[in-house]
């Protein structure tokens, strides 16, 4: 499959989501399964964010570090290489179209695979898996703040809302999906996700069998005639939200494994240690006995960590201010690379309060020194670094000069003071900014803009927040615009309606346009790339045609490890070095 796509985190249950770039636990001591036999050592990996939840599938647990635990404590039917490529995983499952008109694809978990309480993974799993990704149940109409949405899914449900009720195989470990309209990234659209049998005892069901019966006989969600299903409501409240925290739960049912490792500990804030899980024979098993994360939190902490031999492996975003860290790396006898990611970092407005004007808006982005944010941040990291000028296409990917030139995004190449205060017209708008206090790169990025825009009339508001705290916040109602960034691996285009289309699960800052929709859903359904780049280009200019936010920069990727490790191949993507933790090794 080439590569081709901004963004694409595949994750279990959700079809395509990206992801935010950000001695005791708090529980109990519930015992959990762990490595049988000691063979590999241990590693420790420092990471800037911290733990948050064991949901990273929902739009408060879709962030980087949630995602890459989610990734070696979970298994299903494929994972994404270095090169963004698919590889099945037919040791866990196997799934195949049946059928192209109408499409239907078959998944099927193969005979032994468990959970690791000994539950095994079959079609209740994958039924649950579908009905949080799909959005079948949901009544909601954002526009007029009317009906239910249940499962608070962060990637973009468009693709499965095309699926009728699945059916169900008699040997109860498959389900069969059935798209009503042609889906272009059916191939990685659907994957387990959460424990079914979890989720039902946790919602008052007396079992698994009673969620499955819950879900078939619950009827498709309408907008036009709203009710709430108070029964399916629990369950995705719970979906939602249960599997959300810092520490390490009392009921080890809530951090259940189906991948290589398991957490045994957390300190919140500070650490996590992870041990291999004994039973896992469906994917690639891993050597490593104990793998530990130490969440560092600032740049210098994490290479200060790998120089001191504290940690074995950091992949911290750097910045032009903090480059000169990694001197002196290299001959310390460690090995530093540095590439660009499958992300971009982006200033969003959301579409009410000061900003429900498009012209307060436009005033504002003219205000926006993205150059001087790009020197600030990139630096030299980049040679001859310049801003991004698209909100769906990365330089070097095929269509992104022809898309920059006739998108808009020239109109606010430049700082334009003068043109702010003449569509502000004397008034003196308070914005408040969301953003990480704790990520260096986004602080610099506010006190940029927070100055220029004071010079038009603006008064901007420090409304940022910490590591732990500002995701939960994206979406509520407290801010008016967000520094934020989005990573994904690349492969397919359903990140677009991901974070664009109305009511979407990333949509934060409330964007709806009628046109944009409608292409959004002609390219769910495309599967002719170059008519796929076509559509894009028409998106991201009615993108920038409402003012809706800027692209500031491609973000780099640095990963550098000690020599006492081997086996660390670091991806453009969401995973970053975490997407083949099986094949890390001691040396």
């Amino acid at each position: 499959m080439p590569v081709r796509r901004l963004m694409q985190a595949i994750t279990a249950a959700v079809a395509a989501a990206v992801v935010l770039s950000g001695c005791s636990s708090s529980g109990g001591t519930t015992p959990v399964v762990v490595g049988e036999a000691k063979r590999g050592g241990s590693a420790t990996v420092a990471e800037v964010n911290a733990f948050s939840s064991f949901n990273p599938y929902s739009t408060d647990g879709n962030t980087d570090i949630n995602s890459k635990v989610g990734h070696i404590t979970h298994s299903g039917f494929y994972y994404l290489d270095a090169s963004s490529t698919v590889v099945r995983n037919e040791k866990f499952g196997r799934f195949e179209k049946v059928s192209d008109e109408p499409l239907k694809v078959r998944y099927t978990v193969n005979e032994g695979v468990t959970w690791s309480d000994g539950e095994a993974i079959d079609a209740g799993d994958l039924l649950l898996s579908w009905a949080a990704g799909s959005g079948y149940f949901d009544d909601a109409d954002p526009m007029a703040g009317t009906g239910t949405k249940y499962f608070s899914t962060a990637a973009d449900t468009s693709g499965l809302a095309g699926t009728v009720l699945p059916e169900v195989g008699a040997d109860g470990r498959s389900i069969t999906l059935e798209y009503t309209l042609p889906y272009a990234d059916w191939e990685v659209g659907f994957d387990v996700g959460l424990p079914a049998h979890v989720v039902a005892a946790k919602s008052g069901l007396n079992d698994e069998e009673d969620l499955i019966d819950l879900i078939k006989d619950s009827p498709r969600g309408d907008v036009e005639e709203p009710a709430v299903n108070s029964a399916l409501k629990q369950v995705s409240d719970f979906w939602n939200s249960g599997f959300d925290t810092k520490g390490l739960p009392d009921d080890p049912a809530v951090y259940l494994s189906s991948g290589p490792y398991i957490v045994r500990d957390i300190v919140p804030g500070v650490s996590m240690r992870l041990v291999r899980n004994r039973d896992y024979i469906w994917g690639q098993e891993p050597w490593l006995d104990e793998i530990n994360i130490r969440f560092t939190g600032a740049v210098p902490a994490a290479v200060d960590a790998l120089r001191n031999g504290r940690v074995d492996i950091i992949s911290p975003q750097p910045s032009a201010g903090t480059d000169d860290l990694f001197t002196g790396l290299a001959g310390q006898g460690n090995t530093v690379e540095r590439y660009n990611q499958s992300g971009y970092d982006h200033l969003d407005l959301n579409f009410s309060g000061p900003f429900v004007r498009e012209d307060v808006r436009e005033a504002f982005l003219k205000t926006v020194p993205r150059q001087a944010i790009v020197d600030a941040v990139v630096g030299d990291l980049l040679p001859d670094a310049t801003p991004l000028d698209s909100h769906v296409f990365l330089p070097g990917q095929p269509k992104y000069e022809d898309t920059a030139k006739n998108n808009g995004s020239a109109g606010y190449a430049e700082v334009d003071i003068d043109g702010a205060r003449a569509l502000l017209d004397g008034e003196t708008p308070t914005v408040r900014i969301l953003y990480n206090r704790d990520n260096p790169n986004r602080a610099e990025a506010f006190a940029l803009i927070r100055d220029s825009a004071a010079l038009a009339g603006f008064q901007v508001v420090d409304a940022g927040q910490g590591n732990a705290d500002w995701a939960k916040a994206l979406g509520g109602g407290a801010y008016d615009a967000a520094l934020l960034g989005w990573i994904g691996s690349g492969v397919g285009v359903s990140r677009v309606p991901q974070i664009f289309r109305t009511g979407a699960g990333s949509n934060f800052n409330g964007f709806s346009d009628g046109d944009a929709d409608r292409v959004m859903q002609e390219l769910a359904g495309t599967t002719d790339l170059a008519k796929q780049d076509e559509l894009l280009a028409e998106i991201d200019k009615q993108v920038w045609e409402n003012a809706y936010g800027l692209p500031l920069y491609q973000t780099v990727g640095t990963t550098a490890f000690s020599a006492r490790i081997t086996g660390v191949k670091p991806s453009p993507g969401t995973l970053g070095v975490w997407w083949n933790v099986w094949d890390w090794r001691l040396a």
